[in-house]
């Protein structure tokens, strides 16, 4: 099996800690929410509150986390402000756990729906 160069080296204790505060702010059903969301494009906070189903006081408080912690950036459009991933491999991390867990149930759930009456 191939490996890529510096695979086999650990990471360095700051990547870890880095890493463990990105997936700590994933850790929140809300925010993930937000961030895939966001994944799938750009959103002002009312449209982010109305799809995740948030109060916008709370919607915009995980905004400003993610936003401090560089996960997401935003820029003003008149007197909208407009949220958007920059990362593509943040995008690429939320879709691909949360694409992986939906395949994993959605078999469990088609063999209940259809034992259903």
């Amino acid at each position: 099996m191939a490996t890529l160069a510096g695979d086999r080296d650990d990471p360095s204790a700051e990547v870890l800690t880095e890493a463990a505060a990105v997936f700590g702010l994933l850790a929140s059903p809300a925010r993930l929410h937000l961030m895939w969301a966001l994944s799938q494009g750009e959103s002002d906070v009312t449209h982010l509150a109305d799809r995740v189903g948030g109060a916008l006081p709370a919607v915009s408080q995980h905004l400003a986390k993610l936003k401090l912690a560089g996960l997401v950036r935003s820029r003003r459009e008149g007197r909208r402000q407009v949220y958007y991933v920059d990362d593509p491999d943040i995008v690429t991390v939320v879709r691909v756990m949360v694409g992986q867990l939906t395949a994993r149930t959605a078999p469990a759930v088609r063999g209940t729906a259809s034992r259903m009456p």
